[in-house]
């Protein structure tokens, strides 16, 4: 970790106003690993002022989670005055939408620093002024306590209830945590966290919009077989994350949904378990970042879960999909009748 690097860069720089960016439509762990973030640098720097944006606001589960924890994002931000930049759970520039050109700008001018825990994007870290990241943790807020660790901060109950929320999200209720994982949860515990209060609060109902997509998916859906991994494509213009959760749970071992909204494509992937280790395949950094360069965009996630943004149609997006997996799997894929 970079934690001495990041307390060195403030003491430098002393700002009076720092703004930490999260992808769009920002997920518990986004938004929780900001809040703890904000914690942090007021911690270091007292009187900073620290405003949280996420690109086009955050998920339905995140209001739920800024509501219990009293915390309110911004609705808009100016970052014209920011003496930092930060993006937290955010690994390509490309997710912060219409902010992407003025991040790219002002990173000329002030620190850009990356808190992060999906696989490595070359361009962003070419941006950035200290890059924080290991892909190997369970997710940002992980990341984000063991800065609190390594700078001798302690961890209040609110902080301990936002760093566990994120964790807990992004590990499927712990379902995917490792050792590691556990050994922070604990931690967070002591801390204050009460697991049974805080696990309702990541369980929402789906709401109707969300269903009719998810169905819409499953009917336009294209399955091919290569080898012996059958992989589902469809298109959606709303939803693409959850449609390709959908798939996954009808059988495919690798889900792939494009859409297209208000100019821009968005590609989100899922994977089983069993596909990425068997296959070495790695979503993030084999599939979603290449995609991300042919639809002249970006593109990272992590091995299970990736996506990419960018230009063209949704049915160009699923080609060049279909070409890049047929050349990672040394096999032609054939569509299923």
């Amino acid at each position: 970790m970079r934690a001495t690097e990041l307390k060195a860069l403030l003491e430098e720089v002393r700002p009076s106003k720092a703004v930490i960016l999260c992808h769009h439509n920002a997920d518990p762990d986004a938004v929780c690993s900001a809040i703890a973030l904000t914690k942090l640098l007021k911690a270091l720097q007292p009187g900073l002022e620290v405003i949280c944006y996420a690109a086009q606001g955050v998920s339905k589960v995140s209001k739920r989670v800024l509501e219990h924890l009293g915390f309110e994002f911004s609705s808009e931000v100016d970052l014209g005055d920011a003496d930092v930049l930060f993006m937290a759970d955010t690994n390509n520039i490309e997710q912060l939408e219409e902010l992407k050109e003025e991040v790219r700008a002002r990173a000329g001018e002030v620190p850009l620093i990356v808190v992060d825990h999906h696989a490595v994007h070359p361009d962003t870290k070419r941006l950035a002024t200290l890059y924080i990241v290991d892909d190997t943790a369970s997710s940002t807020c992980e990341l984000v306590l063991r800065l609190f660790e390594e700078l001798g901060l302690e961890v209040q109950r609110d902080v301990a209830e936002a760093l566990f929320l994120g964790i807990a999200y992004d590990t499927k209720h712990l379902a995917l945590a490792g050792a590691r994982t556990f050994l922070a949860v604990a931690k967070l515990v002591e801390a204050g966290a009460k697991p049974r209060e805080l696990f309702p609060l990541l369980t929402v109902e789906m709401d109707y919009s969300e269903r009719v997509a998810r169905l819409k998916a499953c009917m336009r859906a294209k399955v091919y077989k290569f080898g012996r991994w059958l992989v589902a494509f469809s298109h959606v213009s709303a939803f693409q994350a959850s449609a390709a959760r959908a798939l996954l749970s009808l059988g495919a071992d690798l889900a792939i949904v494009a859409g297209e909204a208000r100019g821009r494509l968005r590609v989100s992937m899922r994977a089983t378990g069993k596909f990425a280790s068997e296959t070495g395949l790695h979503l993030g950094r084999d599939l979603a970042r290449p995609l991300g360069q042919l639809i002249k965009g970006m593109g990272g996630g992590h091995a299970l879960s990736a996506g990419a943004n960018g230009e063209g149609e949704p049915e160009e997006a699923i080609e060049h999909s279909i070409a890049l997996l047929s050349k990672l799997l040394g096999v032609r894929g054939k569509e299923l009748k």
